[in-house]
Order: structure tokens, then C-alpha cells, then sequence
């Protein structure tokens, strides 16, 4: 057999004379099962590293960082490879390499650093990813373009090997499934160490290479002899340094908007499970469409509909939506149009195959540096989540510039729109400077300033889009609208704004006369985490959870009955349970979070740990599962999880593994208080069938706060308490408003097994057994 025929050898079969249709479908489905690995590992070993870190969004954020960067370094070496001329001997070191990197199998959480520090917690993520997973990952992820240029190689002189891109949409396809899969199937259906084992990921990951062994001899059968292969493509203009920066940022802002609309999402608009899911599944869906021979959606339509939701969601994005719904839907439209816009213009700016893998390096470099800003810069330089606007203006300016100069019409808009946007500012400058108008307006207007901006905005926003296809112009307008509706934009009466790693924290004054006068709130996001009344009559009485009517206050009143108490409490909040704490008493609390003990121990923003609490009060930081366990077995009288009311749940505080752990701290009589209530997980029936996996007797409680009490006074409470004897809930037995739960057939969450997705669907179907629980 001979490859000297030209045409007829590439598109026939080794002696049938039939078309090859193998050698596509065979690229195909390796570039599709490379993407999947990629994209099933990364929920996988973020989720592995969690424990250690809390449970913060920005963990995820960080490794998507260490993911892009990773996927740099395999897009650098698939681009080095295609300077050795041989096919072969190019597939010779990629698979010599995927054998090596195969040592780091099964994927596991490389020990070496150590416990992370909560104060500096990034870099040791960065790096013990990288000694955990960094080669394998690299290695796998630099397939993709690998194999484009080896296609393109193969199947030069025909049609499809002159667009070896179009295999790119079956990379991101692949990703797009696998992410999509890993919370609905993989998670509900394997434990974390199948997942990742001989029969999970490992497993998947040699398949795979054996893949690429059959995939290598069936080319080389099919079109080489001994002598000849395809030749090097022929060498093209390079890429000149303009259009590498160009190509760079247009994969940056993308990349920067992900991360961006998943922190603003989480924080401003609806606490909730899964968000990283969502923006990361469309970002990928973006890639599908624009690398597409023929995509569904052409760039003229991804251009009029990026100017309209773009403007609309540049202009609410500073203000809480009482619709978070419709909010949430438009961020996420706004977001999926940006990125298919910059991905359909990175498109249309691919070179000639021969520089296949040059393209894929400086879209990878894009990728690395919008995630590093944000995920790393943004947190260090912005004191909230300011990023995602700047960048949703600033992705205006890869829209068309237009041809020719400005003419009136133009710049009149501009002047128009200006107007407009400075009215609102102007007014609010006017009412605070004039207490009578300022009475007579919120007299008149009870929707507030912030609805009213939004409506004197909307001109503005219909001049950008009027101005879409001058690209100064409508980022310019954008711009006014943002500066305008973020100096108005208030929601709450932020007295401090503070961001760390963990988060954005706030606090808030909510006047409440009640409770006379001003009360501070501390905020992450959209949950509340504590607040105090400022006035001295009711500075000392806590409040919302921890009121003395809720379960957690009913707990800490009925063992400090008993005597002196050792009390611990996992989440420091605002530290209203300082107000517990008594001469005779010791309380610890267990913080991952340095910002929220600063605050909380700060009196001009809280002072219930300072004031209120008889005696000195510790705070332990780090991930309480690490630091509870350097505490000794059987001190505790009480200990309170309070961990788990944010969108951000560490559930690895809610595992069999964990509950026996917080057991085997207390005294025979002592008591652990899981707080439970969460808007958007079932976490109860888990942490129930976790007690009854253990064997120890618990008891439940849903505490529904009064409605004649004041706003901040008390907040409806979700708790379950156990005991290592039955004795240790004598008490709460008797007071009658505790509670022992059915059996469940829930199945527990342990270290190896948890399934959110279950949590979030019985959450929102409210099933027969929630039901018959909190109706007890």
C-alpha cells in the first residue's frame, strides 16, 4: 500500500475503494473524550481540596485560575510539538508523556504543603493543585489542539482539513456534557473515591490513552507507508503583535465575565447551589457555536442582541432586583451573548492551520489572564465585586468601531445620554444636601431612589444600543450609566464594605426604632450573618438566629442550667453568642474567615464579644474540621455548627465522619446543635440520616420567628441536636418542643459521598417527608 496517489488514498479505505470516514470520527471522538476528563476532573478536584477551605465560591474561582493556567502550559507544550516534523514522533512523546503523567494516578490531594493558612490561603491552593493533579491535566488538556494539527496534516488538500477547528466545537461539546453531568449523575451516583479511581476517572484516563495508541496505528496504517507521511503544512504570514493582543483580550474578557457573573450572582443577586455550574456550561456552549462551520447563530444577530442586554444589565447590575428571578436570567443572557460575541470574533481572526496551535496558546493566555484578574487581582484591589461591571463595559469595545469620523448625530447622543445619566446622581446630591426635599421625596416616592434611577436611566440605555455599532460611543455611554447607578445604588445603608478571599462583607445599618434606632447588619452577599442593635438598652440581647426564643438560644440556655459550660461554636458571624457566655463559662469560637473575627471584635461595627460577654472569648481560625480536631475528646458541654445558612455550603461539616467527630468532643451529657435552615438545600433529612447512621439519638426543631416581634429580632430557625447518650436530651425532651425525627431513607453524605443535586431537588419540590418533618 502506497500514500503516492494523492486524492484517492486519503479519501479510500485500505483496499475497498469505499470513502474514509473512519479517520474523522476516530479524531473526533478522542478530542471529545479528552475534553470530557478535562472538565469531569475539575468539579472533582475542587471538591476534593474544599474541606480544607470551607467551602468558599472562591475556591472554586481560584482552581478554575490553576485549571486556565494548567491548560496554558499543556496549549504551550501542543504548540513546542509541533516543531518536531514527524507525525510519529510527535505521537511517540505525547504518549510517552500521558504514560508518565499517568504516575500521578489515582488523583488524590498531594499532603506535602500541609494545612492551609486562612489568613493567605491562594497560593497554597495553586500549588497543591499543581503537585495533585498539574500533569495530568496538562498533558491531557494539550490533545485538543494536538490533534487538530495532526488532522489538519492528515486531511491536507481536502475541505475538512483546511478548517481543523471545527473540531474544536467537538472539545468544548465534550466539556459542555461532561460539566453538565458531573452534579446531575456522577455526583448523586458514585462516592468521591469512585469517582476518581481505577473505575472512575483513572480508569477513563488510560482508556483514553489506549485511544490514542489506536488512533495512532490506524492512521499510520491507513495513510503512511514506510517512507512518507503528510508532509508540514506550508508556512504562513506570522501573527502579527497586534493581532496576538487583540486575540489575547477577546479570550480574556470571556473568561474575566465567568468568573465575574458567578461572584456577582452568588453575592447580589439569589444565594444558590450550582451557580458556578451555569456560567461555566454557557461559557463552553459559546465555544460550540462560534467554532461551528455554520453557527446557529450568526455574529449580525450575537451583535444586536449582546448592544441590548448588555446595556439593560450594565444599568441594573449596581441595584437588588426585588425580581431575582428575572435579574438572574438577565445577567446570565447578558453574560452567554458577551462571550459568544468575543468567541464568534475570535473565530472569524483564526489564522491558517499551519498556525493551529500558536492561535489555541494566545486564546489560553486570554483565558489565564481574565480568571487571574479576576479571581486574584479583582479580590485585592476592589472592596466588592466591582470587575464584573467594569469588564461588561469594557467588552463594548470589541464591538464595531464604525467607519469614518463622529458626526453630530453621533456625538449629540453622546451628549444626550450624558445628561441623562448625571440626573439621578444630581437629585441624590440635591436630597442629601436638602433634609425637607429629601422627606417630601421619599414622601412621594415610595419605590425609592434606586427604582427611579432605573426608570431616568432607561434613555440612556436605549442611546447605547441606538450607538451599537460604534463601539466608542456605546462604550462610552455604557460607561455614564454604570458610574451613575453604582453612586446611587444602596440597597441597604452600607456603613463598611470589606473583601477577602472568603468573600465580600458588609455591614449595614437597618434602622429599626424598636429596637431604638440604628441596627448593623453583617452581610455576605445576600445572607445575614449576625446583627446588633447600637442603642444601650438592647445592645446585649442577641438577635435574628440566635435570639434566646430560637433553638439555638433555647440550647445554650438549658445546659448553662446545668452548671459552668465549655461551649464551642463553628461560625463567628457577628458574635451574638458571646451574650451566652458567662464568668463561669469558656466559649471558643471557630472562624476560617480572619476578616469576619476582625469585624465582629471591632465596637464600632459589633459589641457583643467586647461588651456584652462576661470574660474573655477565644477564636480559633481555620477550617473547623481541621482545628476541632487538635481540641480534646470529651471537654465539651455544647457545640454549635452554625455553618450552613449561605449558598456556600461546607458540606464536609455535615458528614457522618464530621458529626462523629463533634460527638466524640463532648462530655457524656454534652450536646452538638447542627443550625440547618438554608433557602435552597434540603441539608436536614442528610444530617438526620447521618445521627441514625451513628447510632445516637437526636432531635429536630423549625422555630418560626413572631410576627410581632421587631424585623432583626428573630429569624425562623432550622436545628437538629444529638447527644452521645440519650440522657444528654433529657431536657429538650421535656421542654416539648423538640422533636424525634422519622427514619429517613435519605442516604447520608460522608467524606466519600455527598449529593447536592438530591438536596437542591427535594428543596424545591418541598417532598412528602420534608413536609411531614416540619409539620411535626
Amino acid at each position: 500500500m502506497s500514500d503516492t496517489t494523492g486524492d484517492s488514498s486519503v479519501e479510500t479505505g485500505i483496499g475497498s475503494g469505499a470513502p474514509d470516514r473512519l479517520t474523522p470520527i476516530l479524531f473526533a471522538v478522542a478530542i471529545f473524550t479528552s475534553a470530557a476528563l478535562v472538565f469531569v476532573v475539575q468539579p472533582m478536584v475542587t471538591k476534593l481540596v474544599l474541606p480544607m477551605l470551607g467551602g468558599s465560591p472562591a475556591v472554586w474561582n481560584t482552581a478554575m485560575v490553576f485549571f486556565q493556567t494548567a491548560l496554558l502550559a499543556g496549549y504551550g507544550y501542543a504548540h513546542l510539538l509541533q516543531k518536531v516534523g514527524s507525525i510519529k514522533t510527535q505521537v511517540g512523546i505525547h504518549l510517552g508523556l500521558l504514560l508518565l503523567a499517568a504516575l500521578f494516578l489515582p488523583l488524590s490531594v498531594n499532603g506535602l504543603l500541609g494545612d492551609p493558612d486562612p489568613a493567605a490561603p491562594i497560593m497554597w491552593l495553586l500549588a497543591t493543585l499543581t503537585l495533585s493533579v498539574g500533569a495530568p491535566f496538562a498533558v491531557l488538556s494539550a490533545t485538543a489542539p494536538l490533534m487538530q494539527a495532526w488532522y489538519a496534516r492528515v486531511r491536507a488538500g481536502h475541505a475538512d482539513g483546511q478548517n481543523p477547528y471545527v473540531l474544536y466545537a467537538a472539545s468544548n461539546l465534550g466539556s459542555f456534557l461532561a460539566l453538565l453531568s458531573y452534579p446531575i449523575l456522577i455526583e448523586p451516583l458514585a462516592t468521591l473515591s469512585g469517582q476518581r479511581g481505577w473505575f472512575g476517572w483513572s480508569g477513563g484516563y488510560v482508556v483514553f490513552v489506549l485511544m490514542v495508541v489506536v488512533l495512532a496505528f490506524t492512521v499510520w496504517r491507513r495513510r503512511l507507508d514506510q517512507t512518507t507521511e503528510p508532509a508540514p503544512l506550508a508556512a504562513s504570514a506570522p501573527i502579527s503583535w497586534r493581532e496576538k493582543g487583540v486575540l489575547v483580550l477577546l479570550a480574556a474578557a470571556p473568561s474575566s465575565l465567568m468568573l465575574g457573573v458567578t461572584s456577582h450572582l452568588s453575592t447580589d443577586v439569589a444565594s444558590a447551589p450550582f451557580l458556578w455550574v451555569l456560567p461555566l456550561a454557557l461559557y463552553l456552549l459559546t465555544f460550540v457555536i462560534a467554532f461551528q462551520n455554520r453557527p446557529s447563530i450568526p455574529l449580525n444577530i450575537t451583535l444586536i442582541i449582546q448592544g441590548a442586554t448588555g446595556a439593560i444589565v450594565v444599568l441594573i447590575v449596581a441595584f437588588r432586583s426585588a425580581n431575582w428571578s428575572l435579574a438572574f436570567g438577565l445577567h446570565l443572557i447578558a453574560f452567554f451573548f458577551a462571550a459568544l460575541m468575543c468567541h464568534q470574533l475570535l473565530a472569524s481572526r483564526r489564522p491558517p492551520p499551519d498556525r493551529l496551535t500558536e492561535f489555541y496558546l494566545l486564546m489560553s493566555l486570554g483565558g489565564v489572564v481574565g480568571g487571574a484578574f479576576t479571581a486574584l487581582l479583582a479580590p485585592v484591589i476592589f472592596n466588592m465585586v466591582w470587575e464584573y461591571p467594569l469588564v461588561l463595559v469594557l467588552v463594548g469595545l470589541a464591538r464595531p468601531w464604525g467607519k469614518g469620523r463622529l458626526t453630530g448625530i453621533h456625538i449629540g447622543t453622546l451628549v444626550a445620554a450624558g445628561a441623562v445619566a448625571a440626573s439621578p446622581v444630581l437629585l441624590s446630591i440635591y436630597l442629601n444636601a436638602n433634609d425637607g426635599a429629601r422627606g417630601w421625596f421619599y414622601d412621594n416616592f415610595p419605590l425609592g431612589m434606586d427604582q427611579l434611577t432605573m426608570v431616568l436611566l432607561m434613555p440612556a440605555a436605549i442611546c447605547a444600543f441606538l450607538m451599537r455599532d460604534r463601539a466608542l460611543v456605546f462604550t462610552a455611554i455604557l460607561l455614564m450609566i454604570a458610574l451613575s447607578a453604582q453612586w446611587i445604588a444602596r440597597g441597604y445603608d452600607w456603613s463598611y464594605s470589606e473583601r477577602s478571599f472568603f468573600g465580600v462583607m458588609r455591614v449595614a445599618n437597618s434602622p429599626d426604632q424598636r429596637l431604638g434606632g440604628d441596627v448593623h447588619v453583617l452581610m455576605h452577599g445576600t445572607t445575614l450573618h449576625g446583627a446588633q442593635a447600637r442603642d444601650g438598652r438592647f445592645d446585649c440581647i442577641p438577635t435574628l438566629y440566635y435570639a434566646a426564643a430560637t433553638p439555638i438560644g433555647q440550647a445554650a440556655t438549658m445546659v448553662e442550667r446545668r452548671g459552668p459550660a465549655k461551649i464551642g461554636v463553628v461560625g463567628q458571624g457577628s458574635g451574638a453568642m458571646a451574650t451566652y457566655k458567662r464568668t463561669e463559662d469558656t466559649m471558643t469560637f471557630f472562624e476560617i474567615d480572619p476578616m469576619v473575627n476582625r469585624l465582629s471584635r471591632d465596637p464600632q461595627w459589633f459589641s457583643y464579644i467586647s461588651d456584652c460577654a462576661s470574660g474573655p472569648i477565644n477564636t480559633v481560625l481555620g477550617d473547623a474540621r481541621l482545628t476541632l480536631a487538635k481540641e480534646a475528646p470529651g471537654s465539651y458541654d455544647l457545640l454549635i455548627i452554625d455553618a450552613f445558612s449561605s449558598d456556600a455550603v461546607p458540606t464536609h461539616l455535615l458528614t457522618v465522619e464530621a458529626i462523629e467527630g463533634y460527638l466524640a468532643l463532648l462530655k457524656p451529657d454534652g450536646v452538638v446543635l447542627l443550625h440547618l435552615s438554608n433557602r435552597n438545600l434540603d441539608i436536614t433529612l442528610p444530617a438526620i440520616a447521618a445521627a441514625q447512621a451513628l447510632g445516637r439519638p437526636s432531635l429536630h426543631q423549625l422555630y418560626y420567628e413572631r410576627d410581632d416581634t421587631p424585623e432583626m429580632a428573630e429569624a425562623s430557625t432550622e436545628a437538629l441536636i444529638l447527644s452521645p447518650t440519650p440522657e444528654g436530651l433529657d431536657d429538650f425532651i421535656a421542654d416539648g418542643r423538640w422533636n424525634t425525627p422519622a427514619r429517613t431513607a435519605v442516604r447520608p453524605w460522608t467524606d466519600d459521598y455527598v449529593n447536592l443535586f438530591g438536596s437542591l431537588r427535594r428543596s424545591m419540590f418541598d417532598t412528602p417527608e420534608l413536609q411531614a418533618l416540619r409539620n411535626q
